[in-house]
């Protein structure tokens, strides 16, 4: 059984909104406050679903905050007229849009959720402290993922720790990204420490200590502490309790949702809940918890086709055959293309496309082999899995050659080759220089991650974007990337909230 979070109390996602110069202080009795609210465990624990709930709006996962991650890579492209999503992949987006007002607002929707549990739980007297840590640990892991998607997306964000006492708090400043991150840091770190391994049903889906200690590594490999990175994936990996699924499709379906490979993964639904799609504004019971990923992603006429694969990346499928001469059996768990038997929604790919063969679309995280005939209703219950142990040891394997451990990082690139039969090329691997593995490990990524938001931050945080040559053959994999311009590898700061908050500055490059 998944865990479902219902928010049993609302508390705003506008994060910088217009006001007058006095701060003005008034209540309304029908609503609860901070200071009505706070009393009991069970208050505790509607605090901290609240903080999930964050994560099921349309600027964080229900849509925008996947198109968000994905567009700017080199293995997507955006065929979509709404220029709102294509612009994102071809860094056209300037100040007023609502990919950058609305990743931004619920986000910081998700930090205000969080810094509220952690400002309150001390008040409450708790029946078991077990619990208390629990719920105090997931606050910081979730204060923390959100953090860590803001500065990915924006890089100069201001940091809150706390809630709102006074108007002067009500217009921070920008912080130093190395005070972001440390931040960030000591969130995942205290949490790993407060939180279980696991949960027994109903609860399984909440925020555990490997998901702690996955995230504290990959912030670290962020920030090239591949000494202190490596340190979190061992313990990651000594829990004792991921591995890898047999079969690389099943971590994208209802069926296998929570599996041994997912290490945390956002839970959707379309069993509970109502049927009206919670874009924006406070969460109502007949919300559903849905999520409208498939529907944007999938191909026309299925879905909208707004998200799209590069040529390119169909090509490095192609490139390397397995065992048994066939293609990279996650091709055809991730994108839709011509081969012998293909189908998507119950329909032939061959009678569909006829006119078309060289069409290709997105199938991971879609409906395409459910019975569904299509993603029209815009509601998909399959889960978003934010971090799956085949990253873990990708990155093990990127921190070892970097500390030149090359033999190491080879055993786990092979590892997760393993899965889908490729060929054993460890003892290869392992006598190549650290910039011909650091090559082979970019390979192994973009094909194990298309479509899972990691590809862009990767090209970013490898420095690609400021290597002529590298960027170079980033236009040549995709057209888009010839918009980029130096700065844009963050998105603009919201004007809106630039024009409410006089101590914001605009990111470079806008």
């Amino acid at each position: 059984m998944k865990l479902i979070i219902y928010s049993l109390f609302t508390i705003g996602l506008v994060f910088f909104s217009g006001c007058s110069e006095e701060w003005v202080e008034q209540s309304n009795p029908n609503v609860q406050t901070s200071g009505t609210f706070w009393k009991t465990e069970q208050d505790a624990i509607k605090g901290v679903n609240a903080i999930y709930q964050s994560l099921y709006y349309d600027g964080t996962f229900l849509r925008f905050a996947p198109c968000a991650l994905d567009l700017r890579g080199d293995d997507v492209w955006s065929p979509s007229p709404w220029d709102v999503l294509s612009n994102t992949g071809s860094f056209k987006l300037f100040n007023n849009t609502i990919m950058q007002e609305w990743l931004w607002v619920a986000f910081y929707g998700g930090v205000t959720r969080a810094n509220l549990v952690l400002d309150n739980i001390d008040k409450i007297t708790f029946s078991s402290e077990t619990l208390k840590n629990r719920i105090k640990g997931e606050a910081l892991f979730l204060r923390g993922l959100n953090y860590f998607y803001l500065i990915n997306f924006f890089n100069n964000i201001p940091l809150i720790t706390k809630s709102y006492t006074s108007a002067e708090e009500y217009f921070p400043a920008q912080s130093e990204p190395t005070v972001v991150w440390e931040s960030i840091f000591n969130d995942f770190d205290e949490a790993s420490q407060l939180l279980p391994a696991s949960y027994d049903s109903p609860d399984v889906g909440r925020a555990t200590k490997g998901a702690a200690l996955a995230f504290l590594g990959k912030a670290y490999l962020f920030n090239n502490r591949f000494a202190d990175a490596a340190q979190k994936f061992e313990e990651v990996m000594g829990l004792g309790i991921y591995g890898l699924m047999e079969n690389y499709g099943d971590n994208f379906t209802e069926q296998f949702e929570n599996n041994k490979e997912s290490i945390f993964e956002i839970q959707f639904s379309r069993e509970v809940g109502g049927t009206v799609l919670g874009w924006v504004d406070a969460p109502a019971a007949d919300w559903s918890k849905t999520t409208a990923r498939a529907i944007t992603y999938a191909p026309a006429p299925f879905g909208w086709n707004d998200v799209a694969p590069t040529a390119w990346v169909v090509d490095e499928f192609l490139q390397e055959k397995t065992i048994a001469a066939e293609d990279d059996p996650r091709l055809r768990a991730t994108i839709y293309y011509n081969y012998p038997g293909a189908m998507l929604y119950g329909q032939s790919f061959q009678t569909v496309y006829a006119t078309d063969l060289g069409k290709t679309g997105v199938k991971k995280y879609g409906n395409g082999d459910s019975g569904r005939p299509d993603e029209k209703d815009w509601r998909s219950g399959i889960n978003e899995r934010l971090f799956r142990y085949s990253d873990v040891l990708l990155m093990y394997a990127e921190c070892k050659n970097e500390l030149d451990q090359r033999a190491i990082a080879a055993q786990y690139i092979q590892d997760v080759r393993d899965r889908v039969d490729l060929p054993d090329r460890e003892a290869e691997f392992a006598t190549m220089s650290k910039d011909q593995l650091r090559e082979q490990i970019a390979h192994e990524r973009l094909l194990e991650f298309v479509f899972e938001g990691h590809r862009f931050d990767d090209i970013r945080r490898w420095g690609w974007l400021e290597n002529p040559a590298k960027l170079a053959e980033l236009q040549a994999h995709d057209a888009e990337f010839n918009s980029y311009v130096e700065g844009r590898e963050y998105f603009s700061i919201p004007q809106g909230e630039i024009e409410t908050n006089p101590n914001l500055r605009q990111n470079p490059g806008y």
